[in-house]
């Protein structure tokens, strides 16, 4: 028989107030990676672990663990995670629900005197928000599990021009880790990494259910600098035929791929495909045609085929836009991920957590990319709860509700007490 025991949610409640008081930028939300206000939220998280009892670490990338002791310390541990940096003026809970979620359930535990047969530990993960300060992914949990490649080091933040590396050694870390080739965690070492995080669209709250049990997380095909060059000419003087105009290429391939999506999710595709940005270069003026245009292009899927299917499409629009409208398009380096599903057997446990609570669910897969990902890339057997959130999330909207999040809480509670009883 598990143990009765109930998460302390009302703890989760003040450090959300606390956070949200302390990195509150007149807006949103600002807590920046390897920055002030991720430095305040990992100080927070460490009093209030501290204050608890829980044993507490840093690793050399910057990632806090908070444990709660179990009888056996050399057995595999149960590692709750996510992170408590955000995107420029986002929301309060994306990320930190994680945490504190994580906090809740072992407080919880703590009170009531419950003693796991394996370590349950509290992650906090450094910069899973990278790409909105640096060019890189999950740069936290990859760093700790020591797949993180050096040369990662040295992308440089896009607010400050700096790299990484000078970013953690101000924080005081130790980016030397990453160059040696060394880890903190592994699969070795961690039975299950369970992450909670608020759902990113609409689907929970659409449906009117409280938590998700997520079943993969999507790979990626992206560019990141793509461009187009045309010729800048009198928007007055230039006779259409004579015209090489990059905004209306650009348009041209947005809008195709846009119908090109809607045809391949008609065949079954589940994906998304996001033009972040579609601009004209900064010396556009009123009275120019547009001689050169800019882009960034997000397409994601659980299935990389269905990527590659999309990015077949631009192929081919591509040559066809050039051809017909006189430019020429420069896609630049292309980055992206490999899909990676959530583990069976933790999906399942999280199942029969939830009915055995009586809570609602829906097995979805999720759209954004996880720390969780890092993880079962590493060989971690890793799942994923998502919360039902209203109004979306990196905004300032995000209206999680707290009946749901202790639902979410109740259900990682009794998952690590089912891994670790």
């Amino acid at each position: 028989m598990l143990p009765n025991l109930t998460p302390d949610v009302a703890l989760a409640e003040r450090l959300f107030a606390e956070l949200r008081e302390r990195s509150f930028d007149g807006t949103g939300i600002t807590r920046e990676a390897f920055g002030p206000g991720e430095r305040m939220a990992h100080a927070l998280v460490a009093e209030a672990g501290e204050a608890l009892g829980l044993e507490k670490r840093v690793d050399p990338v910057g990632n806090l663990y908070l444990t709660l002791p179990g009888a056996d310390r050399a057995a595999k541990r149960v590692i709750f995670g996510s992170h408590l940096d955000s995107v420029r003026s986002g929301g309060n809970y994306d990320g930190a629900a994680g945490v504190l979620a994580g906090l809740a359930a072992v407080a919880g535990m703590k009170q009531a005197g419950y003693v796991p047969a394996r370590d349950v530990t509290v992650m906090a993960i450094r910069a899973e928000e990278a790409g909105a300060w640096f060019p890189t992914s999950y740069p936290g949990s990859r760093g700790a599990l020591g797949s993180m490649k050096p040369a990662e080091l040295e992308v440089r933040r896009l607010d400050t021009g700096r790299t990484l590396a000078e970013h953690m050694r101000d924080e005081g870390f130790d980016p030397g880790f990453i160059e040696r080739g060394e880890r903190a965690i592994g699969a070795d070492g961690v039975a299950a990494f369970l992450e909670v995080h608020i759902e990113q669209g609409p689907v929970l709250d659409a449906e009117e259910i409280p938590i998700g049990i997520v079943t993969g997380i999507p790979g990626s095909r992206r560019l990141r600098a793509g461009k187009v060059v045309g010729e800048w000419n009198h928007s007055g003087a230039t006779p259409r035929k004579y015209r090489r105009d990059a905004a209306i290429a650009l348009a041209d391939l947005a809008v195709a791929l846009d119908e090109a999506w809607c045809r391949l999710e008609a065949r079954g595709h589940r994906m998304v495909c996001t033009f972040c940005v579609l601009a004209t270069a900064p010396e556009a003026g009123f009275t120019k045609i547009a001689g050169e245009a800019q882009f960034q292009l997000d397409v994601r899927s659980v299935n990389l085929h269905s990527c590659d299917a999309l990015f077949e499409v631009l192929y081919d629009k591509v040559a066809e836009i050039e051809a017909r409208r006189g430019v020429k398009f420069d896609l630049g380096p292309e980055a992206g991920s490999r899909a990676s599903p959530m583990d069976d057997g933790v999906q399942a446990s999280l199942r029969r957590a939830a009915e055995a609570l009586d809570v609602k669910y829906l097995s979805m897969a999720s759209g954004g990319g996880h720390d969780a990902a890092a993880f079962a890339q590493a060989g971690v057997p890793a799942g994923m709860i998502f919360v039902r959130n209203q109004n979306g999330s990196h905004n300032p909207h995000e209206a999680m509700r707290m009946e749901d999040f202790a639902k979410a809480c109740a259900v990682a509670q009794r998952f690590a007490a089912e891994h670790a009883g």
